[in-house]
């Protein structure tokens, strides 16, 4: 099988039931950010000296995504598709995580600004990416409906990079910096 289709060069694309729609899409924009975060958790599991766990943990979640993915890129009702699914132990997958990392960390008393070290930064990137993936998510889920538990992954992942950014600023020795608002 050929990489190139040509079947998108006139602006659209196929949804997983054959639907062919332009590829600004909000499904489009919603999966292919999407596809950005995973790329980006790539990265940040790539980085030199990231423990096994975190390594491990990092594949499930990319795996989830490409769940997610498929469940935006299918029309709610679809027949001829085998669509997998998020379940709430996948959303609790990310709950145990967080507590697990939270118990080691020092307590949160404001904003932290993102950086200190690069896996810090790029890990507050992906947070980021996953922030505006769960936006373009609600829109199809109040569009399209079928993807509640999508939109509650993402919400929770966000909540796991921060955590996992804070995570990485003990392991790497960075130091935090707190926002101080000027009042």
């Amino acid at each position: 099988m050929k990489i190139y289709t040509k079947t998108g060069d006139d602006g659209t694309t196929a949804l997983l039931n054959g639907t062919r729609v332009p590829k600004y899409h909000i499904r489009i924009d919603s999966y292919g950010t999407i596809d950005e975060l995973s790329s980006y958790l790539g990265l940040v599991r790539d980085f030199p000296k990231v423990d096994k766990h975190t390594i491990e943990a990092i594949i499930e979640i990319q795996e989830r995504l490409m769940t997610a993915s498929s469940i935006l890129a299918s029309e709610v009702g679809c027949k001829n598709v085998n669509i997998p699914e998020i379940f709430n132990s996948d959303i609790e997958f990310l709950e145990k995580e967080m507590d697990r990392m939270d118990a080691k960390l020092p307590r949160l008393t404001s904003f932290v600004l993102p950086g200190g070290h690069t896996i810090v930064s790029q890990t507050h990137i992906a947070r980021c990416v996953c922030r505006r993936a769960e936006r373009l998510s609600i829109i199809v889920q109040q569009d399209y409906g079928g993807c509640e538990n999508v939109v509650q992954y993402l919400n929770r992942l966000s909540d796991y990079l921060f955590t996992l950014a804070r995570k990485f600023s003990i392991d790497f020795k960075a130091k935090e910096i707190i926002w101080k608002p000027r009042l």
